[in-house]
């Protein structure tokens, strides 16, 4: 069954991980501190994120070291794009109308 990648990205603590992880690949303890959410949260909000292809693991000694994973978010890019371009065309729009109305 394919993943929705917004349902997974709809839980603002997976949000925060992922800025998190952006910043530098973290072991979930550290996730958990920086967060300040329990240890048991941060490995169930983890695992979605991992089973939904957002990130990955790696051990380390004892320890799962966690990475962002760029594929699910250049689709959900991908599928922003139209309505980036939507935007852009109505805000030429707005500028040619502002620009027109200064005109005396």
């Amino acid at each position: 069954m394919p993943v929705d990648a917004f349902a997974v990205l709809a839980e603002p603590t997976r949000r925060r991980i992922l800025d998190e992880l952006r910043r530098s690949e973290r072991s979930v303890g550290e996730l958990a501190e920086s967060l300040m959410i329990s240890q048991p949260s941060a490995s169930k909000h983890l695992k979605v994120l991992r089973d939904a292809g957002f990130i990955s693991r790696r051990t380390v000694a004892q320890h799962r070291i966690y990475r962002i994973e760029t594929p699910p978010l250049e689709d959900v890019d991908a599928w922003l794009a139209p309505y980036r371009s939507l935007w852009s065309r109505h805000l030429d729009a707005l500028e040619r109308h502002l620009d027109n109305q200064e005109k005396p």
